[in-house]
Order: C-alpha cells, then structure tokens, then sequence
C-alpha cells in the first residue's frame, strides 16, 4: 500500500496549478501516488506520467474515484487514513503513532464534516491557516525523516546536479 495523497474538492477552473503542485510535491516527497477525488483530469494524469519518464520513479495519479469510497476501501484493506487539517492533533503528537501504509488527505475547499469521523488521524501542521501543499511537504518529511530527499529515482532521463550557482541538469539518456 505505501503512502498515497487523496486530494479532494478539485475545481479545475480555479485549482490547476495547486493541485499539479500537491501532485509533485506527493511525488517528490515520498509518496507512492495520488487519487484525484470525485473528478476526472486525464491532463494531470499525463503530466505526471511525463514528469516521471523524465525525471524517473513510479508516482501515479489516478482520478475521478469518489473520496468516500477511496477512504472506506483503503481502510478495508487494512490502511489508515491521515486528514492533513490545522484543526486536527499536533502533528508531533501524532506521528510516533502512524504507520506506514498511510492514505493522506487534503483539501482544496472545505472538506466534507463525515471525514473528521472517517480519518484515523486528524493531524494539524502548524496551527495557522497555511497551504495544502506547504502541510504536505511538512508532513511527508517528518514522516520520512528527511529519507525522501536523498531518494533516487529510477528510470530517470535527468538529474539535477547540486550546484551553488546555475542550474545543472544531467542528461542520462
């Protein structure tokens, strides 16, 4: 199972550009996918797709599954389910707690009242208004240590080589 993203509430019109950067950040930061709830977009599913033959890594993007029925089968399958929320329990708290089979959820508007009741743990990252993407990058590096920034990824055509100054990409092939 791993560690996989649920964004709800994806308004196409208004929340392109946010969502494609909470599927990059998921992506770069240690998680194994991400399911767009209730709406299809074939665009970013291809765009992830092009994003990993380039840069390497397995990361899918799978849409239009309804939140409620991703949540209830991923708990079935044994699974928790993390609602990334500035309401929830302090993230600290928390994650000596968490496992690694994780379904993590984020908003693009207000969430539906029934996922507070259907997540295992509601988890605040900070405890101001602040953006979906920022608390999931902060989440996925405390749960991952930090592991995920040295990770490497398979299958790369290009790598960026570290610089102080410049941008230096490898091309592998």
């Amino acid at each position: 199972m791993g560690v996989w993203v649920l964004r709800l509430g994806h308004r196409p019109f208004r929340d392109q550009r946010l969502t494609t950067h909470v599927a990059l950040t998921a992506r770069a930061f240690g998680a194994e996918g991400m399911i767009l709830a209730d709406r299809r977009d074939e665009a970013l599913e291809r765009e992830m797709e092009r994003m990993g033959r380039e840069w390497g890594g397995s990361f899918r993007v799978v849409s239009g599954r309804p939140w409620r029925e991703v949540v209830e089968e991923w708990k079935r399958e044994g699974g928790k389910v993390v609602h990334l929320t500035m309401y929830g329990r302090p993230l600290e708290e928390v994650l000596p707690r968490l496992p690694r089979d994780l379904l993590v959820v984020v908003g693009a508007e207000k969430v539906p009242g029934e996922l507070f009741e259907l997540a295992d743990f509601n988890v605040a990252v900070g405890n101001q208004p602040h953006s979906e993407v920022a608390a999931l990058a902060v989440f996925l590096d405390r749960l991952f240590g930090g592991e995920e920034l040295r990770r490497e990824f398979p299958g790369a055509r290009r790598r960026i080589v570290p610089s102080e100054r410049g941008k230096r990409v490898l091309e592998l092939g």
